[in-house]
């Protein structure tokens, strides 16, 4: 079943896109684990590799951080077309113009929600240095701008407003096996 949904897009991995806090890491973790395949989270990536996002920043500033990112993200894109995986990315991820080319080659799932779903999660995490100061009017704001982006590149769009990370898990799996068999259809 598995492979179904993955052989309906050979070579092209799933990138789950979208906000900060939307619950790219928890789902993609869900997704993975679903599909029977590696999770890799890109933030992750660049923090074992880099140290602490908010200590690039402030170390070396956001472009420094930009192009590690840009380079986590190619490189387990180009992992994942040999060996299957589920790949989250930071919420700007998708603003490098190198990365949108490489999500071109990708299955692209944006995880979409609003400021009220993501509320919580924000001010429990006050290390998102992107969101200093009224981190909710930051959010709001990097959402608007970025959101535009996650929505050209998505392939499939799903709402994570309401239900538990196990059951969007199962309904971005569904999304996919949709997905997958379109594409097959197409093709013939």
């Amino acid at each position: 079943m598995v492979r179904a949904i993955l052989d309906g897009c050979p070579g092209r991995p799933v990138v789950l896109v979208g906000p900060m806090a939307v619950g790219k890491s928890a789902i993609g973790q869900q997704l993975a684990q679903q599909l029977d395949v590696t999770f890799v989270d890109t933030d992750a990536v660049v923090v074992a590799a880099h140290g602490s996002i908010a200590d690039i920043f402030a170390g070396r500033g956001e472009h420094a951080f930009r192009e590690i990112e840009a380079r986590a993200v190619a490189k387990a894109i180009e992992a994942a077309k040999v060996q299957p995986a589920v790949i989250s990315l930071g919420g700007g991820a998708v603003l490098d113009s190198g990365t949108q080319q490489l999500l071109g080659e990708c299955t692209v799932v944006y995880l979409e929600c609003d400021a009220e779903t993501v509320a919580d999660r924000i001010a429990r995490n006050t290390g998102r240095p992107l969101l200093q100061g009224d981190a909710m009017s930051r959010w709001e704001a990097l959402f608007a701008t970025r959101r535009p982006v996650y929505e050209r590149l998505a392939d499939i769009v799903v709402d994570v407003r309401s239900g538990s990370v196990a059951e969007i898990g199962l309904h971005v799996e569904e999304r996919l096996r949709q997905h997958a068999a379109l594409k097959e259809e197409v093709e013939k």
